[in-house]
């Protein structure tokens, strides 16, 4: 099935680099591109968009903020958000992953492993590394904790053995690294971090990743 994605980026030199980069996968294609933020939003609503380029610095409406209107509206449940950005320690990129983006790539990534990006967050996992989910995500996230920031209740709600893998998740660790660490296999693994999302609500590893450091089950 080919992958339809939206290039939202204000600068048209950035936008045409990814098109040419997109459109060379036979998987994928180029479905629409939008200069800021609104347009972005009003695309994914009019065309059929599975994911959405995302650069966080725009006019009208930035990419934090359309990132949150397309992650919260039900009607966009399928559309999932990558955030492009010019600085690996963008503490913006924090506030799009809260919003609901399912990870982020530096703009001098290089072809193939946008594309690959592109392929995983459209299949639903998270884009994260382990250097930014222990470095930037939980920097950021201390830094801004609430002090009475009340304890997400769901959390009762997840076993001890789901719990053991969640703070695994939050410290950047991978199905099959956790499989080996809890002598468990990949699938059980897989099907533990599913239901830990149902249960938190959570669209993808990503956000499994900021409710572990909110709720201080990891610590940066």
């Amino acid at each position: 099935m080919t992958i339809r994605v939206l290039l939202a980026d204000d600068q048209a030199l950035i936008r045409a680099g990814f098109k040419m980069i997109v459109g060379a996968e036979s998987d994928l294609e180029v479905a629409g591109e939008a200069a800021d933020g609104r347009e972005a939003v009003d695309l994914c609503h009019t065309a059929r968009i599975d994911v959405v380029l995302m650069d966080l610095r725009m006019p009208h409406m930035d990419g934090i903020e359309a990132t949150r209107r397309i992650c919260d509206d039900e009607r966009l449940a399928g559309v999932r958000v990558l955030v492009l950005t010019t600085f690996d320690n963008d503490d913006n990129v924090v506030l799009a992953l809260q919003a609901g983006a399912s990870g982020f790539l530096g703009k001098n990534v290089a072809p193939a492993e946008l594309a690959h990006a592109i392929r995983v967050v459209a299949a639903g996992e998270a884009l994260l590394s382990p250097k930014a989910t222990r470095g930037l995500v939980g920097r950021f996230l201390e830094q801004n904790r609430a002090p009475a920031t009340p304890r997400l209740a769901a959390l009762d709600l997840v076993t001890e053995r789901e719990t053991e893998i969640l703070v695994l998740v939050a410290q950047g660790l991978s199905n099959e690294d956790i499989a080996q660490r809890l002598f468990l296999s990949p699938l059980t693994v897989k099907t533990h971090v599913n239901r830990t999302m149902v249960k938190l609500n959570a669209r993808d590893r990503a956000q499994l990743v900021v409710i572990a450091y909110q709720n201080g089950l990891v610590r940066p």
